[in-house]
């Protein structure tokens, strides 16, 4: 992550938790000046992510919400490559796979756009990535597309997967835990999920450690109906036994 982005991602996260902060607070929190501070707060307010007003700014997020696809895009993405890289691993070429939505499934697509599979991606974000990939078949499922997000949504989608077979689901989330399953921020988007875990033979999340402990609004289904997890090394070890005891295998990248 570049410091500017990292300086956005800590400014977006300093209004969010407190609601507003003033130029001078956050000036004085990010290092930077306070002109660089109103330039930062002008693109964040483009990206919806919070109100400006005069010297301020208030948020838009509610803290049960889901930070905007392009502060998260950049937000450890090395990490998100390594449990990308880990996924592929987990997949046989000529196998046929539903991907998910989100960043991490993005770099996912980009991991795969070498291998000879049959993928449908749940996203236009990853359908580009994977759009001149010279051994993958890609079959694009009809939707709406969530703005900013571009994950595809609703009843088109749905009976698009329904219509198919898959040999592996990945899927993202916004929180996984034992005790309360997967779980994503948006109710379309866990219809979505279930859609495609209904029909695959194997389910596999995909998630950044710091999710392990978060539960988000809308239930996708229990823990024990996966098939495996891949998370990063950092991910505490109760919640990783605590998912092993439900019968889950846990892969660190």
């Amino acid at each position: 992550m570049s410091v500017t982005e990292d300086r956005l991602r800590q400014i977006a996260d300093a209004v969010r938790a407190s609601g507003s902060r003033s130029v001078a607070e956050l000036a004085e929190l990010t290092g930077a000046s306070e002109m660089t501070i109103r330039r930062d707060l002008e693109a964040l307010a483009e990206q919806g992510v919070l109100e400006r007003y005069r010297g301020g700014a208030r948020s838009l997020l509610l803290r049960g919400e889901e930070i905007p696809f392009p502060l998260r895009a950049r937000d450890g993405l090395e990490v998100k490559q390594r449990l990308a890289a880990e996924v592929a691993a987990l997949l046989s070429d000529g196998e046929s796979v539903v991907l998910d939505s989100g960043t991490t499934c993005l770099e996912v697509a980009r991991a795969l756009h070498g291998r000879r599979l049959t993928v449908v991606p749940l996203s236009l974000h990853a359908a580009n990535a994977l759009a001149d990939a010279p051994r993958v078949t890609l079959l694009v499922p009809g939707g709406a597309p969530r703005r900013g997000e571009l994950a595809l949504t609703g009843p088109l989608t749905e009976a698009s997967l329904a219509a198919l077979r898959f040999d592996t689901a990945v899927i993202g989330c916004c929180g996984l835990t034992a005790a309360d399953g997967l779980t994503a921020y948006d109710l379309a988007d866990a219809a979505v999920k279930r859609a495609a875990i209904a029909s695959a033979r194997r389910v596999v999340a995909v998630t950044e450690s710091a999710k392990l402990s978060r539960t988000a609004l809308a239930h996708v289904l229990p823990a024990s109906a996966l098939h495996a997890v891949v998370t990063d090394a950092q991910a505490p070890q109760d919640a990783t036994d605590a998912l092993a005891a439900a019968g889950v295998t846990v892969r660190k990248a």
